[in-house]
């Protein structure tokens, strides 16, 4: 039915215009060879997004909305225009490889029976993320998710069910719930379940998709392909609209699918998310905000050709002013992966900065997972824009 295009990639867009060039450059890159439109909606952002990158990317379809009608809403406004095989839903703050796509469509070409695939995501420190992979929200599983059984008994198959945790993220497994951050999903299956439901404005609309392509058949499944995802740089979490959001979802969901559950169960539930969106919106308007602590000692490593260094480096002190000094790991006569050695870790960096087209995507997204310490905090420079995109910025 659809032969044409192999892949629709569709990405919802609201006032991350930097995060969502990078996002671009990597997709871009990644469809090259393969038959593929884009589709970026932009939810009436006020950074002037699409003056900004239209001319950057004259492939890309671009959608403006006179308002911000929500994260399903604008979805679909694209999904219904998508005419390829498989239909790729992408967060604007992520940086995807340049091999994925192309991967992730062999897989879909070869698994007749999957519906969706969900891949590894890590965020801006190269931490894997946990909702990478999930259960389906059942009361049993969303009771313990609330009231915290899950952290307190991170191995148990009964209490930790929510984000799998005894499953290897590093190895492919069939799952209940693909993230929303990347979901990539067969056309048909979507011809056949329906929509994103629109009654979702923000959150929760990734896991009811999920839950009715099991209930048409298919199998959902998590590909160890690594993706970055700064998590939420376009929403602000503590946000009060963000609370009404997400919690709001989990109530859409709760009453759309276990309607019948016990009294008692449901009574808990909802308490349960009433309390926590009491609480998130306490700290939000208490008097005593606490500052983000600054990072003593701060050195970044920047990891680019020796031409484009200066460059970098001084877009690296323009974003962090208190850096004690700049190190250069020089593209020209040193191997990308080399950079995780011993004399670079007596020296203590505490970012890392790369510089884009000096290394591919694909080969950030192997240091960061490499990379043992965890706290590093990843920049990517871009040479082009001369902008430095970082985690919460």
């Amino acid at each position: 039915m659809y032969e044409d295009i192999k892949v629709s990639v569709v990405i919802v867009n609201y006032n991350v215009k930097f995060f969502l060039e990078q996002c671009l450059l990597s997709v871009r890159a990644a469809i090259t060879g393969i038959d593929a439109e884009i589709f970026v909606v932009d939810n009436h952002s006020s950074d002037d997004s699409i003056a900004y990158l239209r001319p950057k990317f004259p492939d890309v379809t671009f959608i403006e909305n006179e308002d911000n009608p929500g994260f399903a809403i604008a979805n679909n406004q694209a999904i219904r225009l998508c005419r390829g095989e498989y239909v790729l839903l992408l967060n604007p703050d992520t940086v995807i490889g340049e091999e994925s796509i192309r991967t992730l469509c062999f897989f879909l070409d070869e698994h007749t029976n999957a519906g969706g695939i969900g891949v590894k995501m890590m965020d801006g420190h190269g931490v894997f993320l946990p909702e990478s992979k999930r259960s389906f929200p059942s009361p049993w599983v969303s009771f313990c998710k609330i009231f915290g059984l899950s952290k307190i008994f991170p191995g148990s198959k009964a209490f930790a069910r929510y984000s799998l945790p005894w499953l290897n993220p590093n190895k492919q497994h069939k799952v209940d719930v693909l993230a929303g951050a990347f979901m990539m999903i067969r056309h048909e299956a979507l011809d056949k379940i329906g929509l994103p439901d629109e009654a979702f404005f923000m959150y929760g609309e990734d896991i009811d998709l999920s839950y009715r392509l099991v209930l048409g058949g298919y199998t959902n499944y998590y590909i160890p392909e690594r993706i970055l995802h700064y998590k939420g740089e376009s929403t602000k979490r503590d946000d009060i609209s963000f609370v009404k959001n997400f919690y709001g979802a989990m109530r859409i969901f709760y009453k759309k699918y276990y309607p019948r559950s016990g009294w008692l169960m449901s009574f808990l539930i909802q308490l349960a998310i009433a309390l926590k969106a009491l609480g998130a919106m306490s700290k939000r308007s208490g008097k005593k905000i606490k500052k983000a602590k600054k990072i003593k000692n701060r050195r970044v490593l920047v990891l680019c050709r020796e031409t484009n260094f200066e460059l970098a480096k001084a877009a690296c002190i323009r974003r962090m002013p208190e850096l004690e000094y700049v190190n250069l790991w020089d593209l020209d006569t040193e191997r990308v992966m080399d950079a995780i050695c011993r004399r670079n870790q007596m020296k203590s960096f505490t970012d890392i900065a790369f510089c884009y087209p000096d290394m591919r995507f694909e080969q950030m997204l192997l240091f960061m997972d490499t990379m043992v310490n965890k706290k590093t905090i990843y920049h990517i420079y871009n040479k082009e824009s001369g902008q430095l995109v970082s985690p919460g910025k």
